[in-house]
């Protein structure tokens, strides 16, 4: 009987000896690629983290213990080890997480899975634990790559704050975040991995000294008093020892035992501790290994005896802003490029290639991303920064003191905007043309296929006065979707037929061929609809309101929440111009949205062409019953506030 069958929670890892940890460690990497191969995951991280999760499951009692991880996309081992084993759904609807969740296990406690937080949450439960009184651990485990980020050294400024407070830091240091880690604090940590530890010299230093007669003990005593001058001469970790933190290691994290020996060390110390772990990441599983881009960070589905993916899902909206990056380098040379720590995920590995000189990765840090970004801009280059929409969140104070404030020419390419899906709640992109609509001077594009990504980047990068952002979505590109005229700046999708048409479609980024669909759903009740797409939903175009005066009924359709978002901005357009028109926005309600597939997402929230072809067709027949045809008026109906 494999023994992972037998662990159903925490505890029962107690009873194993260290060859049958061992064993199990084996077990988990097998499963772990049979079962994520199937799905699509995160592999790399997780084959990395095994042995590190065993011990820590061993010397620490979750959940009185809390254990947190940052970020979460290596948590499935702890899944595995408190009770989780059914993978065959990970990251699908009804299926488990593709991170901690409170839903499911009350092992887990951070959900957000953006990176750097870790350290902040364990500050405030450890203060909360001495205030009550509680007799429990905190323990956060926190990737290389995530002690890239500001949050991380704000916080460890507070933790270290309180030297009698209990707090274990485990830095799970495989060199990497999704590519290799870089920075000066990468560099600090290179030198601690290849550096004997004060530790261990000090030890052996004490056994001779032990046995020389009078003089052994007092010199060993003055060598101790003396041992930050000491430590940073033999192993550089003065960094962590400044801010009064105590540091154990560098440790091997694929050594049960010596791991074990360190996190008990640190557990009885009564006060906050970094044990430093070398781990790989990756580990047994030679496809992983062999992949310098990533080590399979994350995986599609993939034939698990060779990491190749069983499917080709041909050109996506990564890609195509990539190469047209190239094109713009090749023809631009103040055009340069930003990344936060994921230079492949928002295809910018092949700009790097080509000109490796013109692309600063900053490390998870956003926000300084952005401000480096107007230092850029202010100095005669144009930068470019590609980040997932969901994290541009952590740098709107920079967008719009630093960026806007100063005028300042920056292109923020947004890639995963909208529903995302699989990777749940945080991950949706479903926030940022809400937020940056307060952002003054800073304009919008959301491009509605391949042709759009290259020409709306295009002319983002040709202003030089104001922040540009461009937006799109996860995963393939579809075809081309025409405009059959253009009014003001506005791509028209398709005419209506008619002199007075009955509903103006204002259709925004990917959504385009779903708004075609409405239409012709539309169409088939007798209903004439204009569809028009403003390519730049931020400012709103001029033409917007005229045209919709022509309509009986205004309808929205954007991936983004219906709060704040381009329904309301063209709203408040139409209103400013006196245009008393009923308007109806659909997007994504304000709520967090669970993880499964785009699709499954979008129908429970209504954002088909089905769901909202009916409502509108509700809507218009409302209207029927008072409207004057021939006045060309609605009487008495007031414009819907939705």
């Amino acid at each position: 009987m494999p023994l992972l069958t037998r662990i159903r929670g925490p505890r029962d890892l107690d009873r194993l000896s260290l060859e049958e940890l061992d064993q199990l460690a084996e077990e988990i990497r097998t499963f772990l690629v049979q079962e994520v191969s199937k799905t699509g995951g995160h592999l790399g991280p997780n084959l990395g983290v095994v042995e590190l999760t065993i011990a820590l499951h061993r010397v620490f009692e979750s959940p009185k213990d809390k254990v947190l991880w940052d970020t979460g996309h290596q948590s499935y081992v702890h899944k595995l080890l408190t009770g989780r084993q059914d993978f065959s759904r990970l990251k699908m609807k009804g299926g488990l997480s593709g991170y901690p969740s409170q839903a499911e296990s009350e092992h887990d406690v951070i959900e957000n899975s953006h990176a750097s937080t870790v350290l902040g949450w364990a500050d405030g439960i450890a203060k909360a634990n001495q205030l009550r009184r509680q007799d429990s651990h905190v323990v956060a485990v926190i990737g290389d790559g995530a002690l890239t980020g500001g949050m991380a050294w704000e916080a460890l400024n507070n933790i270290a704050e309180a030297r009698d407070r209990p707090l274990v830091i485990v830095v799970n240091d495989n060199e990497r975040s999704y590519a290799p880690t870089i920075g000066g604090l990468a560099n600090h940590l290179a030198t601690l991995r290849t550096t004997d530890g004060y530790e261990r010299f000090l030890a052996r230093t004490k056994d001779i000294l032990d046995r020389t007669p009078v003089v052994g003990k007092p010199l060993y005593e003055t060598l101790h008093g003396a041992k930050k001058g000491l430590k940073d001469f033999i192993a550089p970790q003065g960094m962590f020892e400044d801010l009064g933190l105590k540091y154990v290691g560098p440790i091997d994290g694929h050594d049960i035992e010596a791991l074990e020996s360190a996190l008990a060390r640190a557990k009885r110390f009564g006060g906050p501790v970094i044990v430093h772990c070398l781990t790989e990441k990756g580990r047994g599983y030679q496809p992983a290994l062999q992949d310098e881009a990533d080590r399979f960070h994350a995986v599609g589905k993939i034939h698990p005896d060779t990491g190749l993916p069983i499917a080709s899902s041909g050109a996506d909206w990564t890609s195509v802003f990539g190469e047209e990056m190239v094109r713009l380098g090749e023809e631009r040379e103040d055009v340069v490029a930003i990344t936060a720590a994921m230079l492949q995920p928002v295809g910018l590995d092949k700009f790097a290639k080509q000109f490796p000189e013109r692309v600063y990765d900053v490390g998870i840090a956003e926000q300084h991303g952005a401000v480096s970004a107007a230092g850029l801009a202010y100095a005669g280059l144009h930068p470019v920064f590609a980040v997932y929409a969901t994290f541009l969140n952590r740098a709107f104070d920079q967008v719009l003191m630093d960026v806007a404030l100063h005028k300042c020419g920056v292109t923020f390419v947004l890639d995963r905007a909208g529903v995302t899906g699989t990777d749940g709640a945080s991950h949706n992109g479903m926030w940022d043309m809400s937020i940056l609509q307060v952002v003054p001077g800073l304009r919008l594009a959301a491009p509605r296929d391949a042709d759009q990504v290259r020409a709306q980047l295009r002319e983002a990068v040709a202003v030089d006065d104001a922040p540009t952002v461009v937006r799109f979505s996860k995963g393939a590109v579809g075809p081309a979707v025409p405009a059959v005229g253009r009014i003001g700046g506005m791509d028209v999708l398709r005419e209506p037929g008619t002199d007075r048409p009955d509903v103006l479609l204002v259709s925004v980024g990917a959504l385009a061929p779903m708004c075609l669909e409405i239409a012709e759903l539309l169409n088939k009740q007798g209903i004439s609809t204009t569809v028009v797409d403003p390519r730049w939903v931020k400012p709103v175009d001029e033409a917007m309101a005229p045209l919709a005066e022509r309509h009986r009924v205004v309808v929205t359709v954007e991936d983004n929440s219906r709060v704040g978002g381009v329904g309301s901005a063209v709203a408040q357009a139409l209103r400013d111009a006196g245009v008393d028109v009923p308007l109806r926005d659909f997007g994504i309600p304000p709520r967090f949205l669970d993880h499964a597939s785009r699709a499954e997402v979008m129908a429970e929230i209504g954002l088909t062409a089905p769901d909202i072809a009916r409502q509108v067709t509700g809507l218009v027949s409302k209207l029927d019953g008072r409207f004057d045809r021939t006045a060309g008026a609605v009487d008495s109906v007031e414009p819907a506030r939705d």
